[in-house]
């Protein structure tokens, strides 16, 4: 399973945010990609793992934590068609 979890982050925290996101433990998830963007996120992460729960779990116990870390939207890719 995949999906994209787009991070906001506080001001003056981008960098301390982006370090500390290379040293979650993957788990059951991995990081695929991370991504610095424009607009109302900072950061778009392209995560991988095997199930619905075990992404649930990273976001919020990897991710969410993270000193600096405002909100997270995380976007599950679908097949359609």
């Amino acid at each position: 399973m995949k999906a994209y979890v787009l991070i906001e982050t506080s001001a003056g925290k981008t960098r301390n945010v982006k370090r500390a996101l290379g040293k979650v433990k993957p788990g059951r998830c991995k990081v695929i990609s991370l991504d610095a963007v424009t607009g109302p996120f900072d950061y778009i992460a392209v995560v991988e793992g095997p199930d619905l729960d075990a992404i649930g779990q990273f976001v919020t116990a990897g991710v969410g934590v993270i000193d600096g870390v405002m909100r997270t939207t995380t976007c599950l890719t679908v097949a359609i068609g």
